[in-house]
Formats: structure tokens, sequence, C-alpha cells
């Protein structure tokens, strides 16, 4: 896989982890190795721009995903148990905003990285075709997400060898 990231948040975040999540997510949905992924970490302003300019909203958001090429994984060999992709792909962007990570993970209780980890995994399946505007889409896609950031967990947890 080629997974690039750009920290342009003024804020410290762990670009490795990111990167080798980003990896693992795509591993485990079967994305041929020599796809491609751009992680970019943006400041609130930027977001915001982004935010009101893709979605019509204004204000920060903490993840967008910008698809490239329509690739679904319950289509042509991208779910877990099938086959790779044949081709590799040009996935697209996932644009991750470290401040606002930071607020919702205080409201959650748990750490900023465990949040910008979360919505790295979000905006990845939301490149893949994943959505939650439905009620059964809403379980899936969260289910999944669920299940990919345990296996994440499993594998930081387990000492190298």
């Amino acid at each position: 896989m080629t997974i690039e990231i750009a920290n342009e948040s003024g804020v410290g975040v762990d670009e490795a982890a990111l990167v080798a999540l980003a990896g693992h997510v795509l591993g485990q949905m079967g994305i041929n190795p020599l796809a491609e992924l751009s992680i970019l970490v943006v400041d609130e302003a930027a977001m915001s721009a982004l935010h009101e300019q893709w979605m019509g909203e204004a204000g920060p958001t903490d993840v967008l995903a910008f698809p490239m090429d329509e690739l679904r994984p319950n289509q042509g060999g991208g779910s877990r148990g099938e086959e790779a992709a044949p081709d590799p792909a040009l996935l697209g962007d996932v644009v991750l905003c470290p401040p606002v990570a930071a607020k919702q993970a205080a409201e959650a209780g748990h750490t900023a990285q465990d949040e910008l980890e979360m919505l790295c995994t979000h905006g990845i399946l939301h490149l893949l075709g994943y959505d939650h505007a439905e009620p059964e889409e809403h379980a899936e896609m969260f289910g999944l997400q669920g299940e990919l950031l345990e296996s994440w967990r499993e594998v930081r947890r387990k000492p190298p060898e």
C-alpha cells in the first residue's frame, strides 16, 4: 500500500501510527496492496473551509473523505474473505482535524489518538463505499468499524517477535 500523510494542523499527531492503522484496515478489507491513500491532517480553519465547500455546512468537522475511484468493498473483491481487488486503486483522501478530535475524545473519555484512529478508520470505510445514512447502513458500517479497530488494537498489543 502507498499511504501518504501530511500534517498541516500544527498539532503533533502520531503519523506513523495512523499510516500503520490505514494499512491494517485496507489489508483487512482485502484491498489491493498497490492501492494508494492520502491522509491529510488539518487545523479547524482548513477543515471549516472544506466542510463548507464540499458539504455545505459551516464550521469544522472531525473527518471528511474524498473518494477518487469508485470502489465498493462488496463488489469486485474488496470485502474481507474475498480475493483482493484485481487492480490497484487510487482510493482518495481522508482529512482529519485533531482539534475537533481532541474535543470529542475528552467528551467520550478516551485519548485523542484513539479518536483519530477511529476517525481515520471511519474515513477509509467511506472511501470504500460504506455509508451510515440509513439504519441498516449505520449498523453495518459502525459494526465493521468496531471490528477493525479491535483487530488493530490486538495487533498493537502483541509484543514484537
